[in-house]
């Protein structure tokens, strides 16, 4: 909602097909021609731009680029990855299990939200007719109000109503809001590293894409210093983004490779260590695949955990609702009994 990027059932039909036709040979002016014509129907405009772009020379990063909009950062960085080192099939690959994993986590969120959001659903209705329907009966005490709030008959659940909705609805927009504007920062970017459940997370997300840019770039034959500031920049976070030139100056001007990586206080020592032996060893590519498949493991696992904590915490949130409401209810139907 309120995003023109691409939906994750799209971007993963779209990195199959490259995947696919891009292993089979085919160049990539063909395969966006053919996304154009029986691609996803809401991609086949771009596909036909991006296409044109192809035609007349560009490349894929400045055609992509021009599409900013509908894709995530982290296609763009690993798709200009892929494009430089001649590895496009094998980043789209790692693109479409990438989106795969996403959305089956967002399945299994829905899933477990999905009853807690029934209850509230239910709830609020079931307080919004209570209110109405108590508001039109009187008593030797006066009309009935269950929450103690003075609200009361059609305009009282009419408030109340609105009010819940309301509330719901600015606390969305606050969250995309501010997503927009802090997501942009360095120092949020830092901060999010740290906090306990959602740091873990993000690392081990950024430190696998970076093992598998590193790895596709210097297999290539890159330079290391641009080899490591593409590989920071395509982790899609913009913590290790921003410490991409960096990195590169501390390795041209001759540091080794651990050592430009320390001094961004982003990795974990293991990590460090382990690279610091595969430098010495020569044994570099073959590690990063390792550590890759490592981290991409891991992250799956705090993934799932974290979209249970999310989702449990949501359940939590509803019930305290449901029983503030009750308790409001109850001890108004004291209130009522004492009086008489």
């Amino acid at each position: 909602m309120f995003s023109s990027r691409l939906p994750l059932s799209v971007l993963i039909e779209l990195c199959r097909s490259l995947r696919h036709y891009l292993g089979a040979g085919l160049t990539l002016t063909d395969v966006f021609d053919q996304q154009s014509r029986r691609g996803p129907a809401r991609f086949r405009p771009a596909a036909a731009r991006i296409g044109a772009d192809l035609k007349r020379g560009d490349s894929l990063e400045d055609a992509l680029k021009r599409e900013a909009k509908l894709f995530p950062p982290l296609l763009l960085s690993l798709a200009s990855v892929g494009e430089r080192t001649g590895m496009l099939p094998e980043v789209f690959s790692e693109l479409e299990r990438y989106f795969l994993r996403q959305k089956e986590l967002r399945h299994q969120f829905i899933a477990r939200i999905t009853w807690p959001v029934i209850q509230f659903v239910l709830a609020v209705g079931v307080l919004t007719l209570l209110i109405y329907i108590m508001g039109q009966i009187g008593g030797p005490g006066g009309r009935f109000d269950p929450l103690g709030l003075g609200l009361l008959g059609g305009r009282g659940a009419a408030i109340f109503l609105g009010t819940v909705v309301g509330v719901l609805a600015g606390l969305y927009l606050t969250g995309v809001l501010l997503s927009r504007s802090l997501g942009r920062r360095v120092g949020v970017a830092r901060w999010l590293l740290s906090v306990p459940g959602v740091g873990p997370c993000l690392s081990a997300l950024a430190l696998g894409r970076f093992c598998l840019a590193l790895r596709l770039t210097t297999e290539s034959g890159m330079p290391i210093g641009k080899a490591l500031r593409l590989s920071l920049k395509a982790t899609g976070n913009r913590a290790f983004a921003a410490a991409s030139d960096d990195v590169q100056r501390v390795v041209g001007e001759g540091d080794e490779i651990t050592r430009a990586l320390a001094r961004t206080r982003l990795f974990p020592g293991d990590f460090e260590r382990i690279i610091m032996v595969a430098e010495e060893s020569g044994t570099l590519s073959e590690v990063l695949r390792h550590q890759g498949d490592h981290y991409h493991e891991e992250a799956s696992r705090r993934l799932g955990a974290l979209t249970a904590m999310l989702g449990y915490g949501i359940w939590a949130m509803v019930g305290l609702f449901i029983i503030v409401a009750i308790f409001r209810i109850y001890s108004q139907y004291l209130n009522v009994l004492n009086r008489f």
